[in-house]
């Protein structure tokens, strides 16, 4: 990862296909990543599906025992958005595609999290404009568009709200590379 984006602490709001999959590419490289879900039974599936999908590549060849077990490492759930975000310096949400609920969870996350992370979404169809309006930083709002499956796809649509800083889509660019995308 390139010396100058301090991310290390990555929290992914919502288990499903998209949030197991963005946590398990930063996972496997080697990022802190605290998934957050409102269901235990929903995290406890997705470290099921991280798993199987890292089983799958370790029969593959493409990783070794040794970095599964790292992923896997990498990564605790919490079923608290408090809890699951209070260091964290990306959070990348990935929950229902409901704009009342993106909004409210920006306000929440906004109030919850550290004064210098920066928010994302996984939002494909919502403006980033109006998710940034949600919260005190709109500066350091943007959308990180992940395709599926996506510890095999390798693009990442980096999407700038009106008020997104250079700092913020610069730290982000630099991220994606970083986890090969």
């Amino acid at each position: 990862m390139p010396k100058d984006t301090e991310m290390k602490n990555i929290a992914i709001i919502g288990s499903g296909t998209m949030g197991n999959g963005i946590a398990h590419a930063f996972a496997q490289h080697n990022f802190s990543v605290c998934i957050i879900d409102i269901s235990q039974d929903a995290l406890d599936n997705a470290l099921l599906t991280i798993t199987k999908n890292l089983d799958r590549q370790l029969k593959k060849d493409v990783i070794t025992e040794e970095n599964k077990e790292s992923a896997l490492s990498n990564i605790v759930t919490s079923t608290n958005l408090e809890t699951g975000v209070q260091h964290a310096d990306l959070v990348i949400e990935a929950a229902t595609e409901k704009t009342d609920i993106k909004l409210d969870l920006f306000r929440q996350l906004d109030d919850a999290c550290p004064e210098n992370c920066i928010l994302a979404t996984n939002t494909s169809s919502i403006s980033i404009t109006q998710i940034a309006s949600a919260t005190q930083r709109p500066d350091k709002v943007i959308g990180m568009h992940f395709m599926n499956p996506v510890p095999l796809m390798k693009l990442v649509e980096v999407i700038r709200g009106y008020s997104t800083s250079d700092t913020t889509t610069k730290a982000i660019l630099e991220l994606s590379l970083s986890i090969e995308k």
